[in-house]
C-alpha cells in the first residue's frame, strides 16, 4: 500500500511540475487568450498539489500506524 501511494505522489507532483510549466509558457505568450489560459493551468496546479499535500498525508498517518 506504501509503495502504490508512493507512486501516486511521484506522479502527482510530476503532474504538478508539467502544469506549472504550461502555465509559465501559455502567461509568456500574453494576450487575452493567453492569460485565460495560464489561469486555467494555475488553477490546475493549485488543485494538483492540494491533491499531493493529501496523498503525502495519508502515507504519512499510514506509515505511523506501521
Amino acid at each position: 500500500m506504501n509503495k502504490l501511494l508512493l507512486i501516486a505522489i511521484l506522479v502527482v507532483m510530476l503532474a504538478v511540475v508539467v502544469v506549472l510549466a504550461m502555465g509559465i509558457g501559455s502567461f509568456g505568450k500574453g494576450g487575452t487568450e493567453g492569460a485565460r489560459k495560464s489561469n486555467r493551468m494555475m488553477q490546475w496546479r493549485i488543485g494538483l498539489q492540494a491533491l499531493a499535500v493529501l496523498l503525502i498525508f495519508i502515507l504519512v498517518s499510514f506509515a505511523g500506524k506501521g
